[in-house]
C-alpha cells in the first residue's frame, strides 16, 4: 500500500502514523501509550530496533537462539530461526522489497498460535503489528465445522436412493467425525436385549445383529431414563457404569448416547463412544447435533411402521375383496339366475321380492369392493377438465330423465378415473332422492368444484352423518355411495362438505388449495 486509500479500513490512526513515519516514529512515547497490538521494529538489516511490552514477551516466547540476551540489535531471523521458510518471512520479505504494506493471518506452529499481522515499511527498516487471533480462528472453524455437518446431515436425509441403514450409516459417520469418538451405533431393545442394528468402528468386536444384556451397556441408563446421556469420562463421572460387562470388555471411556423413541416408547439408542476419556468436555453444539440426529431417526423408524401398518391394511382389503369378489358374488350370481328362471314359470310376490333382495346384495357388494380397492393416496395427479368427464360419469349412470348441466365446469388435479367413481356416486344419490326429472349441475368454486341438484336436499341435522358408513335414507340403499365420495375426496387431499343449493337442494363442495 503506497497511499491512505489503499489501506485496509479497520487500521488504527496509530498504525497509519507509524507507516507513515517509519520505524523511528516508534520511540514517540504518546504513540506508544496509545498501542494494544504488540509492535516491534526492524531496520533494514533485519535487526530489532525497539518492541513495546506485548512485542517483547511473544518474541521472547518463540525465541530459541538466544532467548534470554538482549533483542535489540539482533536480526530476527537469528533470534527465531523457525520463522524463516514461513509465510511470516516471505511476507515480511515482500513489504520490504515492493515498499507496500502487507496483512495478513498465519498460523505460528512452535506456538501453536494465529497471529494477525500488519507490517508497513519504509526506506528505513520495517514496522509491524500484530495479535493473537487463535480464539477467533477455532470459533471460526467451529462454525465452519457446524456448517459441513449440517449441510452433510442435510444431504443424507434427503437421499432417496439411500436405504434408511445407509442413512443411519452416514449419520454415524457424520457423528464420530464431529465428536471425535472411536464407535457410533444405532440400537434397538428387545426384551431386555441390546441389539446392534447399525455399526460403525466395531469391526471384528461387534456385528450388526449381535445381542448383549442391556444392563451390560451404558444404554440402560439411556432407556431408564429416556433422555440424553452425556460421559466425558465414563470411570469419573459415572463408576457404576463403567463397571459394567459391556464397557469393560470394550474397553469404553467416554459415551454420548440419545434415546430413539417410537409411537412414544424407547426403540433403542443412538450413541458415540471411545476408548479413551475426553480431555475436553462434550460442547453443548455436539450434543444438540447427537439429538437431531436421532430424532430424524425416531422420525424415520414411526414413518416404517406406518408404511408398514398401511402395507399389511392393504394386504388386507385385497384379502377381503378376493373373499367378496369370488366367494360371495359367486353364490350369488347362481341365487339370482335361479331365481329369474322360477320368475320364468311363477308369478309370485315372493320371488320379487328375492329378486330386489338379490339386487340390493349385489349393490352393496359393488359399493364394498369400490371402498376396498380404492387408495388412500392419489399418487400421481393430472389436470381434469370437468365438463369433458362429468357427461361421461352421467353416462354410466341410470338417470332417466335428469338433467346434467356442466358447460361451465372447472379443470380440477385428479386422478381422472376415480374423480369419475366420485361423480358417478353423488349423481346417482341425486336421481334416488331427487327423482327422475332432477337437474345436476356441475360449477367452480373459489378453491375447488361443487355437484348440486334442485331436489329435496338433505336436512341439516343429517349432514355430518351421510358420509358414515351405511347411513342412508331409503329401504333399499346400501349406504356406501356418499362414504366412498368422502374417501375418494380425502384421497385427493380435497375437504368435502354439504350444504343447501340455490334451489333448496343439496349441494356437495371439495375444496383444495391444489385445484386449479
Amino acid at each position: 500500500m503506497t497511499n491512505d486509500e489503499e489501506r485496509s479500513p479497520t487500521e488504527s490512526a496509530d498504525e497509519r502514523a507509524v507507516g507513515d513515519a517509519g520505524p523511528e516514529a516508534l520511540l514517540d512515547p504518546v504513540l506508544l501509550d496509545r498501542m494494544t497490538d504488540a509492535v516491534f521494529a526492524l531496520d533494514d538489516d533485519w535487526r530489532f530496533t525497539y518492541l513495546n511490552d506485548a512485542g517483547h514477551r511473544v518474541i521472547r516466547e518463540a525465541a530459541t537462539a538466544a532467548p534470554d540476551d538482549e533483542l535489540l540489535g539482533r536480526r530476527i531471523w537469528d533470534v527465531i530461526p523457525e520463522a524463516v521458510d514461513t509465510e511470516f518471512y516471505d511476507r515480511y520479505v515482500e513489504a520490504m522489497e515492493t515498499q507496500d504494506a502487507v496483512e495478513f493471518d498465519a498460523f505460528y506452529a512452535p506456538l501453536s498460535t494465529w497471529f494477525e499481522v500488519r507490517a508497513y515499511p519504509s526506506a528505513s527498516g520495517l514496522s509491524v503489528f500484530f495479535r493473537d487471533v487463535t480464539a477467533e480462528h477455532r470459533q471460526r472453524e467451529v462454525l465452519e465445522t457446524r456448517q459441513e455437518s449440517l449441510r452433510t446431515i442435510t444431504e443424507t436425509i434427503a437421499d432417496g436412493d439411500l436405504s434408511f441403514e445407509e442413512r443411519v450409516d452416514a449419520l454415524l459417520a457424520v457423528g464420530q467425525d464431529v465428536l471425535d469418538t472411536e464407535y457410533g451405533t444405532l440400537s434397538r431393545i428387545r426384551d431386555d436385549r441390546y441389539v446392534f442394528e447399525v455399526v460403525r468402528g466395531l469391526d471384528g468386536v461387534v456385528e450388526t445383529g449381535d445381542s448383549i444384556d442391556l444392563a451390560d451397556t451404558s444404554c440402560e441408563r439411556v432407556v431408564a431414563t429416556e433422555g440424553t446421556l452425556v460421559l466425558d469420562d465414563v470411570e469419573r463421572d459415572a463408576p457404576d457404569i463403567a463397571a459394567r460387562a459391556g464397557n469393560v470388555e470394550m474397553g469404553i471411556n467416554c459415551y454420548l448416547g440419545v434415546p430413539v423413541v417410537v409411537n412414544d416408547e424407547v426403540y433403542g439408542t443412538f450413541c458415540f463412544y471411545d476408548r479413551e476419556p475426553r480431555t475436553e468436555p462434550f460442547a453443548d453444539w455436539q450434543v444438540t447435533l447427537v439429538d437431531l440426529m436421532a430424532e430424524w431417526v425416531s422420525s424415520a423408524l414411526e414413518r416404517q411402521v406406518v408404511e408398514e401398518n398401511v402395507r399389511r391394511q392393504n394386504d388386507r382389503l385385497d384379502e377381503f375383496a378376493t373373499i367378496v369378489s369370488h366367494d360371495l358374488r359367486n353364490p350369488l350370481a347362481i341365487a339370482i339366475g335361479q331365481t329369474e328362471l322360477a320368475a320364468e314359470t311363477c308369478d309370485s310376490e315372493h320371488l320379487r321380492t328375492a329378486m330386489r333382495a338379490h339386487e340390493r346384495m349385489d349393490q352393496i357388494v359393488s359399493d364394498v369392493l369400490t371402498m376396498a380397492r380404492t387408495g388412500t393416496v392419489v399418487e400421481d395427479p393430472e389436470s381434469v377438465d370437468l365438463a369433458v368427464v362429468a357427461p361421461e360419469a352421467w353416462a354410466t349412470v341410470d338417470t332417466g330423465d335428469a338433467t346434467l348441466v356442466a358447460d361451465d365446469a372447472p379443470t380440477v388435479v385428479a386422478d381422472e378415473s376415480r374423480l369419475v367413481q366420485l361423480l358417478e356416486n353423488l349423481f346417482r344419490n341425486a336421481v334416488e332422492h331427487g327423482g327422475e326429472d332432477v337437474t345436476v349441475t356441475v360449477s367452480g368454486i373459489p378453491g375447488g368444484f361443487a355437484v348440486g341438484d334442485d331436489g329435496p336436499g338433505i336436512p341439516e341435522a343429517d349432514r355430518d352423518a351421510v358420509f358414515d358408513h351405511g347411513f342412508t335414507s331409503r329401504e333399499e340403499g346400501t349406504g356406501f355411495g356418499l362414504s366412498i365420495v368422502r374417501q375418494i375426496s380425502e384421497a385427493h387431499g380435497w375437504t368435502v362438505t354439504v350444504t343447501e343449493s340455490e334451489s333448496g337442494g343439496a349441494r356437495f363442495e371439495f375444496v383444495d388449495a391444489d385445484l386449479v
